[in-house]
Parts: structure tokens; sequence; C-alpha cells
């Protein structure tokens, strides 16, 4: 496969996870129901990932509470993206290191609420909270992919909170 169809082919399949992603939202509003608020969020059930996607969480909170920013940018793809609530997108694992010097240092618990792959696709969908502190203040979508090594590696993190401004 040369690399023109192999780069057609995996646009292709993000397209469909983002539709199935999407989908249930659709839905949802098509049939009158309003978008979850923060304490809706709260109660939505974490699923179980298989290993090598839960790999990808745990990895996470590992670096994120050591706050090592290199080790939080080893977790992206070359050309991944961090797009944090409030702040421009972040591109390559150069510019995510820098955007996460300085932050972290405590505990993360991330948890998912769906996800799906797709050949070298994939996706999860969480939430996440800091500490032990009852109740998820935030929510997150992990685009993957999957490296020649068979890792999965993130491609773009967009987070955002549930609090209200």
């Amino acid at each position: 496969m040369n690399h023109r169809t192999h780069s057609h082919r995996t646009r292709r399949l993000a397209w469909g996870l983002l539709a199935a992603c999407t989908a249930p939202l659709a839905t949802l509003t098509a049939q009158g129901t309003r978008p979850s608020t923060p304490s809706a969020a709260a109660a939505l059930p974490s699923v179980t990932l298989p290993p090598a996607l839960a790999r990808v969480l745990r990895d996470y909170e590992a670096a994120w509470g050591t706050g090592n920013a290199a080790a939080l940018a080893a977790l992206f793809t070359e050309d991944g993206f961090v797009l944090q609530s409030g702040k421009p997108p972040v591109r390559g694992r150069a510019a995510i290191t820098a955007a996460y010097t300085g932050q972290g240092g405590a505990p993360l618990r991330l948890r998912a609420l769906a996800h799906a792959t797709a050949d070298s696709v994939g996706y999860i969908i969480g939430a996440y909270r800091y500490g032990d502190d009852p109740g998820d203040i935030g929510k997150f979508t992990l685009t993957l992919r999957r490296a020649r090594d068979g890792r999965w590696l993130i491609a773009s993190d967009m987070d955002n909170s549930s609090r209200a401004r």
C-alpha cells in the first residue's frame, strides 16, 4: 500500500470513528434530550478499556503526577496536538513538552466513558479529576494512532472543565 492510499484509508477511518462518536449525541438532541449537565456527566459509568488503551491513560496519569513534561510528550505522535481549554493549539512533541513544562505534579485520575479502535486509529472519551476528590471536574477526548511497534499514541488530546464559568 502506498503512502497516499494509506493516508486516504486512515482519513476515512478517522471520519468513521468521528461519526460513530458523535452519532449518539445527535440522536439525543433529535429526541429532544438536552446535553448532560456537569452533575449528570459525573453519573456516566466508566467502561473497561482493553489493556493497550488502558496503558495510555495510566502512563498519562503517571507522567502528569510527576510533572514530567517530556514523558507526557512521548505519549504523543511526533505531530500530535494538545488542545487545552482557553489556550491556542499546540502541535509536535517539542511544543507539547514546552506546553506541559510546569504543569502536573498532582495526582490525576482519568476514567474512560467510551472507546473504539479500527485498524490504526481510535479514540477514548473520558472524564478526569484530581486526587481523591469525589466527582469529575472535566472531560477529554484522546484521538489515537497505532505506531508501527503496535503501541497506541495520542494524536490529539482535547480537554475542558465541567465547571461553570
